[in-house]
């Protein structure tokens, strides 16, 4: 946070004290308040896959963020029918060097065909290591599969999201698809059931907004 400044006692010169003092103020605010910018590294979902410009994960979530006042860029990564091991090969590109931070939102694909969960931690835990290495902090959102293809199948899979977040000491959104969990989701989903509409993404962005500000402040507060 920037310093607290005293009031001032209006004597000869307090004019030009007061002038100075807002100008110190305000510059030592521009200086603390400094704007980060974070990639969404991530699938169709982060994409805004069958959706209009702006109606997308990124730019929804980037007025969400703009209405809290919180100073970030947010870059949409998102590569429509990319899986953990498409996000994989391009992490490192996508590490350019005014990257502060990456939303890491990856497994939908690898859960639709059926992929061997061990191998989409895998994959998960190469690009979290690369994140490490690069000194580039992350917020892990997962995706909770159901039981298609069995109850291990889905505890494996599910279970993959927290054991890396808690392996590599990261803020963990567990579940994409939390904000509409509650509601009718045909009112929600795009006529293929998999993509949200422009409403879903809403209702998506108003539950996981929070944590996504509360990783956008952590980088602030470095």
């Amino acid at each position: 946070m920037g310093k607290t400044f005293g009031l001032f006692t209006f004597a000869y010169g307090a004019a030009r004290a007061v002038r100075n003092g807002l100008t110190v103020s305000l510059f030592a605010t521009a200086a603390f308040a400094a704007p980060v910018t974070v990639a969404a590294l991530g699938d169709s979902l982060t994409a805004g896959y069958g959706l209009m410009q702006g109606e997308g994960f990124v730019p929804q979530m980037q007025a969400w963020l703009d209405e809290q006042g919180a100073e970030v860029t947010l870059l949409n990564a998102g590569v429509s029918g990319d899986t953990t091991a498409g996000g994989l090969s391009r992490v490192d590109w996508t590490l350019t060097p005014d990257v502060d931070g990456v939303l890491v939102a990856l497994g939908g694909n690898d859960y639709l065909r059926g992929l061997d969960p061990a191998v989409s931690r895998g994959n998960l835990d190469q690009i979290l290591t690369k994140l490490d290495a690069a000194d580039v902090p992350a917020i892990l959102v997962g995706l909770q599969a159901g039981t298609n293809y069995g109850a291990d199948y889905a505890l494996e899979f599910n279970g993959m999201y927290d054991a890396l977040a808690q392996s590599y000491d990261l803020p963990l959104y567990p579940d994409w698809f939390t904000g509409l969990r509650s509601v009718d989701l045909q009112a929600y989903l795009q006529d293929d059931g998999i993509h949200p509409n422009a409403a879903g993404v809403k209702l998506i962005v108003a539950d996981m907004g929070p944590a996504v500000l509360d990783f956008v402040n952590s980088l602030t507060a470095d």
